[in-house]
């Protein structure tokens, strides 16, 4: 299986493609990576080194990967946090000519806007192109449950309207949509959960609430979740496999202390969870 994850990348850390194509490839896939950016650290630290690239920047590497004659082997395409709108045409010129070579090749794409506390952190009309531009275009998006009433237009507090938000989202193209960091009012203060929707049931997976908070964990929901959309065909299991091995993910942070997630001596969690968590319908 061949996987096209265009994110952004830091040198010393896990954000984008650095916490995305690890886990993925520990689940036996072959990830094609371009970078948005390029820095030595994610910005969560204050200050950083690097450079972003443009829209031109990654056009010219799919036309690279295009001259191997290998699109038509891509299997999907997942896409992360769009520095500007410029990269997001870029990024939806690729999914289209990947369609062309492959029109079962599917569409991932984790809408990078803001989160609960921190609000909307991309640049000025990366909201509005992810709205109007880049979720229509999509199989799969994997909001958070910030991003979720940003996209829908509607508040969530509620799994009612948390349902209700999900639907006008499925509306505008996706077939699926999982929801990530989602706290409604039935939500218990010590646990969180994912909701998975396929257009035609919604499932919920609840897990323990950890005391942590990392950067590019959402990147690594994201790319777990796709790929094992890929493999099965069902949202379901994909949630479980996906909550379960960031379970296992972040307890292992936790226990190792530091500020960044640790892939490395998390990975069995990613091909073999020690705790499985059950979907339910609701």
């Amino acid at each position: 299986m061949n996987v096209l994850s265009i994110q952004s990348h830091v040198a010393y850390g896990h954000v984008g493609n650095a916490a995305a194509v690890f886990p993925m490839q520990r689940l036996g896939v072959d990830v094609w990576s371009i970078h948005t950016v390029q820095f030595s650290n994610h910005t969560g630290y204050g200050s950083w080194k690097g450079r972003v690239f443009d829209g031109h920047s990654i056009e010219e590497l799919v036309d690279g990967i295009s001259e191997r004659g290998v699109l038509g082997s891509c299997d999907g395409v997942l896409s992360g946090y769009m520095g500007s709108a410029d990269i997001g045409s870029a990024i939806l010129a690729t999914v289209a000519r990947v369609r062309e070579a492959n029109p079962a090749a599917l569409y991932c794409c984790d809408p990078v806007i803001g989160d609960v506390g921190r609000g909307v952190f991309v640049r000025p009309g990366i909201e509005e192109f992810m709205r109007d531009h880049a979720v229509p275009a999509a199989d799969i998006i994997t909001p958070n449950h910030f991003e979720l009433e940003l996209l829908a237009g509607r508040a969530a507090p509620t799994l009612t309207e948390a349902r209700a938000a999900i639907d006008s989202l499925h509306a505008r193209g996706p077939k699926v949509v999982l929801v990530t960091s989602v706290i409604t009012e039935d939500t218990p203060a010590d646990c969180l959960d994912l909701l998975a929707s396929n257009g035609g049931g919604l499932h919920r997976v609840r897990t323990p609430r950890l005391p942590i908070t990392v950067n590019g964990g959402g990147d690594v929901t994201a790319a777990l979740f796709f790929v094992h959309y890929l493999k099965s065909r069902s949202a379901v299991v994909a949630l479980e496999a996906a909550a379960s091995s960031m379970h296992g993910l972040l307890r292992k942070t936790v226990e190792l202390g530091g500020r960044e997630i640790r892939l490395i001596e998390a990975q069995e969690e990613f091909v073999a969870p020690s705790v499985r968590f059950t979907a339910e319908r609701v």
